[in-house]
């Protein structure tokens, strides 16, 4: 299938690991050009590197968008870009009496209001260009209410809320606003929280393929099963796609399970 995004602009926060630099290589593999922000520069190198053989151009901006001033500063940097995919951010894991106020603020200052402080940025530079697309990557978080996870839970909830808000009426504006939730991926960081969970729960953190085995699939999402629906998502091919949030975690939302 033919995305139709060859010569597309897309700006992807939190590129240089995970789940954002996935987004990075297959956008760049449909053709799409690319502005690349995140606070590790040697993590964006490396990407930038692996889709050289891509034929498209890669701009890459280490910065921390928690700064003052700093997503003034990118946007400005950044030509507009057709699509802007939202994916910087980790919020900590813990129970209400573990995860501290200036932890809980400190995750929200780049997921929460990094996300929304984009949106409020570069929405009306698309409107004023006729159109875009923006791409709200969130968490399935937002709907398994784990204590374990609380500042996560409700940080994802918020930004799925905020992304049906925005995205409600934006078409009106020719701009699709849309969010994925992905559930557990195959991370470095999925991992680190099993280990987490398994020492919660066993008081044994080696025992955390224990807890993996409960997946479906007994494993989490690739990478690339949540990148290529986000770039589905940004093609014209969903063109008629907003206000709406795509959960990807093989059905563990709707099992109300948190593992």
């Amino acid at each position: 299938m033919d995305l139709q995004l060859t010569g597309k602009w897309a700006l992807v926060t939190g590129a240089s690991q995970g789940i954002g630099a996935g987004i990075a290589k297959t956008l760049a593999e449909e053709g799409v050009n690319l502005y690349l922000t995140a606070r590790n520069a040697e993590g964006l190198q490396r990407v930038k590197a692996e889709i050289a053989s891509c034929a498209v151009e890669a701009h890459i901006y280490p910065l921390d968008i928690t700064a003052p001033g700093a997503c003034e500063q990118l946007v400005e940097r950044c030509t507009m870009p057709d699509i802007l995919v939202n994916n910087a951010g980790v919020i900590p894991s813990g129970t209400l009496n573990e995860v501290t106020e200036p932890k809980w603020r400190e995750g929200w200052e780049l997921k929460v209001f990094g996300y929304i402080n984009l949106c409020r940025l570069i929405y009306p530079r698309m409107k004023a260009r006729g159109g875009g697309v923006i791409i709200n990557n969130i968490g399935n978080g937002g709907e398994v209410y784990d204590p374990h996870y609380i500042a996560g839970t409700t940080g994802n909830a918020s930004l799925m809320a905020f992304t049906r808000a925005l995205g409600g009426h934006s078409l009106d504006d020719n701009i699709r606003v849309v969010g994925v939730n992905p559930g557990p991926v195959a991370t470095d960081r999925i991992y680190a929280m099993l280990r987490k969970r398994a020492k919660l729960l066993y008081s044994d953190e080696t025992r955390y393929r224990e807890l993996e085995a409960r997946y479906p699939l007994q494993r989490p999402a690739h990478v690339r099963e949540v990148a290529d629906l986000i770039a589905f998502l940004a093609s014209p091919r969903s063109g008629y796609t907003s206000g709406a949030v795509f959960t990807v975690d093989g059905g563990i939302a709707s099992r109300r399970s948190i593992i």
